[in-house]
C-alpha cells in the first residue's frame, strides 16, 4: 500500500499525525540549569533561567528529560574538570534518545577550555563564556538551525550580568551582583584570568534593583564580588562600599543585607562601622584566611598576614559581640611545611570561625603556584586536611553551645532538610547565618518561606542548631511580605499567569531585572 492509498483509507490517522508533529514542534521547550561552584555562579544561573523563560523555555518537572540542560562551571578545583564530563558522559544517551536535545556549557571553565569542550565531548551544542551570557538563546537557536555545535568565548565583558533577565531560585532573598572581575593577581587563582579585571556597577544601579527585589517581596539580599570590600576602585570612590551598606539601610522593607566576600587586605575601619551601625546589615562575616602561615600568605601573593587578619577579627567582634565569622582555607599549598600548617591551626583556634570551607590545594593549570616547587604529597595533604577539619569541627560545636538559650529570630526557608518528614521540624536562618531547625509548637500557626519566628534555641549540634518550643509562649510568627509572595508563586507555580509558546511577546529588558516565581 503506497502513501497516497493510506491518506484515502484512513485520513483521521494522517489528521492525527500532523496534529502530534504540529504539537511536538510548538511546545513549550523544557530546561535545567546544573550550577558548580560559587554564589556568583548561583547567580549566574538565576540569569541564565531568566533568559531562556524570556526566550520561551519552561523549566522541566522533576524526574522529567529536559529539552535542554546548561552546564555553569567552575574552574577553581582540580575535580571541576572531571566532574563535568563526566556529567557529560551520563547524558550522551540520554540526548541519543532524546530527539531535539541541547547541552550547553558556559561558566569558568568554558571561559578556561573552549575547544576541550568540544573535543571531550563533541555531542555538546554550545559552549560560551562568562563575558557573554546573554547570548545563551541566540547561540542555541543558531545551534538548532545550522544543526553543528556553537562556541562562542568573549575576552571581555558584553553585558553586566544583572542588566539581564532574572529567575529567582528563593521567594525571599536574592542576590545582587555589585562587581564582577577582580584585581588580585593570587598565586592560586585562576578566576581573575576568567573573569577579568574588576568592572563595578555604579550606586544607582545597584539600589534600584535592591528595590526592585524588596517590591517583588525579598527581604533579604546578599551584595556579591569577587572582591566586594574594593568595590568603587573602578570610579575612584574607595569609601563606596561602605556607603553603599548604609544605603541599603535606608530601603523600606528590606530586613537583611548581607555580602561576599571582603579581602582582608582591603578590609577598612569604615566597612567595620558601616556594618555595625546599619541596623539591616547582618552580624555575620565570610572572610577568607586562605592560611594562617604568614610565608604561605606570601607565597600565595595574598597582601595581609595573619595579625592584620586576626586585628580586623577583633575590631569586629568590639562593634558587634554577636557576629559570626566564617572563612576558606587552603591545605597543602606549595611549600607549605609542618611549621606553617602548624601557624595555621594557630591562627583558626585564635580566630574561633563559626564554619570554614577548607580545600586541599590542587594546581590549576594557567596559575603560578601551579608550576612551583615543592608541590605537597597527596598523603601529607590528606593528613593534614583531616586534622584541620577536626579543629574546626570542634571550634564550630564549642561556638554553637554558646548560644543554647538563647532567642534567636529566623527567617524561614523552602529547604526544611533532609530529616524534615522524620522530625517535624522546618528550618530557618538566624540574623548571623546559622542554620537553625524548629518545631511549630501544638496550637501556634505555622510559617510560609519568607516569614520569620522567633525561637529559643534547646540543643546544638556541629552544623546546626535545634529549636524545639516547650509552648506557645517560647514562639512567635511574623508575617512578611515575602511570606505573601510565597503564596503568590505557589499558585503561579500552578499555572496561573504563565505565558506559553505562542502567547505575548516577552518584554524588552531596560536594563533592570526582569523578577518572576521559581517554578
Amino acid at each position: 500500500m503506497d502513501r497516497a492509498e493510506t491518506t484515502a483509507a484512513d485520513p483521521d490517522r494522517v489528521e492525527a499525525s500532523a496534529a502530534d508533529a504540529h504539537s511536538a514542534a510548538t511546545r513549550r521547550r523544557t530546561y535545567e540549569v546544573r550550577t558548580f561552584g560559587c554564589q556568583m555562579n548561583v547567580h549566574d544561573s538565576e540569569r541564565m533561567s531568566g533568559l531562556l523563560e524570556d526566550a520561551g523555555y519552561g523549566p522541566a518537572q522533576p524526574g522529567a528529560t529536559a529539552d535542554l540542560v546548561v552546564f555553569n562551571t567552575c574552574a577553581v578545583r582540580e575535580n571541576a574538570d572531571n566532574k563535568l564530563y563526566g556529567h557529560l558522559g551520563m547524558l550522551r544517551q540520554t540526548k541519543a534518545e532524546h530527539e531535539g536535545m541541547q547541552i550547553a556549557v558556559g561558566g569558568c571553565l568554558a571561559q578556561k577550555d573552549q575547544e576541550t569542550v568540544q573535543k571531550k565531548a563533541p555531542w555538546v551544542d554550545v559552549v560560551f563564556g562568562t563575558h557573554n551570557i546573554g547570548s545563551l538563546p541566540t547561540l542555541l537557536e543558531r545551534s538548532r538551525h545550522n544543526a553543528e555545535a556553537e562556541i562562542e568565548i568573549l575576552e571581555s565583558l558584553e553585558t553586566f550580568p544583572s542588566t539581564l533577565p532574572t529567575k529567582r531560585e528563593s521567594v525571599h532573598s536574592g542576590w545582587v551582583s555589585i562587581s564582577v572581575g577582580c584585581n588580585n593577581t593570587c598565586t592560586f587563582c585562576i578566576v581573575p584570568a576568567l573573569r577579568g579585571k574588576e568592572r563595578d556597577r555604579r550606586p544607582g544601579e545597584i539600589l534600584a534593583e535592591v528595590r526592585a527585589l524588596v517590591a517583588d517581596g525579598a527581604v533579604e539580599v546578599t551584595l556579591l564580588g569577587q572582591n566586594v570590600n574594593t568595590y568603587g576602585v573602578e570610579f575612584g570612590d574607595r569609601g563606596a562600599f561602605a556607603k553603599l551598606l548604609r544605603a541599603c539601610g535606608e530601603i523600606e522593607g528590606l530586613e537583611r543585607v548581607r555580602f561576599t566576600s571582603p579581602h582582608p587586605a582591603s578590609f577598612t575601619d569604615d566597612v567595620i562601622h558601616a556594618m555595625a551601625e546599619t541596623p539591616n546589615v547582618m552580624p555575620q562575616l565570610h572572610m577568607p584566611l586562605q592560611s594562617g602561615s604568614d610565608k604561605v600568605l606570601k607565597d600565595m601573593r595574598r597582601s595581609y598576614r595573619s595579625k592584620k587578619f586576626l586585628g580586623i577579627l577583633e575590631k569586629v567582634r568590639e562593634s558587634m559581640p554577636e557576629a559570626a565569622v566564617t572563612t576558606d582555607i587552603i591545605v597543602g599549598f606549595p611549600g607549605e611545611t609542618e611549621a606553617d600548617f602548624a601557624d595555621t591551626m594557630r591562627v583558626v583556634e585564635a580566630s574561633r570561625f563559626a564554619s570554614a570551607y577548607t580545600f586541599q590545594y590542587s594546581p590549576r593549570p594557567g596559575t603560578p603556584a601551579a608550576t612551583m616547587e615543592d608541590q605537597i604529597p597527596k598523603a601529607v595533604v590528606q593528613e593534614r586536611f583531616e586534622r584541620l577539619c577536626a579543629l574546626q569541627d570542634r571550634i564550630g560545636a564549642e561556638e554553637n553551645a554558646k548560644l543554647v538559650g538563647s532567642s534567636q529570630e529566623l527567617l524561614v526557608t523552602a529547604d526544611s532538610g533532609t530529616r524534615s518528614r522524620e522530625t517535624g521540624r522546618l528550618s530557618g536562618r538566624s540574623r548571623d547565618n546559622r542554620l537553625v531547625h524548629f518545631t511549630v509548637p501544638a496550637g501556634a500557626s505555622s510559617p510560609r518561606p519568607g516569614d520569620f519566628v522567633t525561637v529559643t534555641i534547646t540543643e546544638a549540634a556541629g552544623f546546626h542548631l535545634l529549636a524545639d518550643p516547650a509552648g506557645p509562649g517560647d514562639y512567635r510568627l511574623r508575617r512578611s511580605p515575602a511570606g505573601e509572595a510565597w503564596d503568590r508563586w505557589q499558585a503561579d507555580s500552578c499555572g496561573v499567569g504563565t505565558t506559553q509558546v505562542g502567547g505575548p511577546t516577552p518584554a524588552v529588558s531596560l536594563g533592570m531585572p526582569t523578577l518572576r516565581p521559581a517554578s
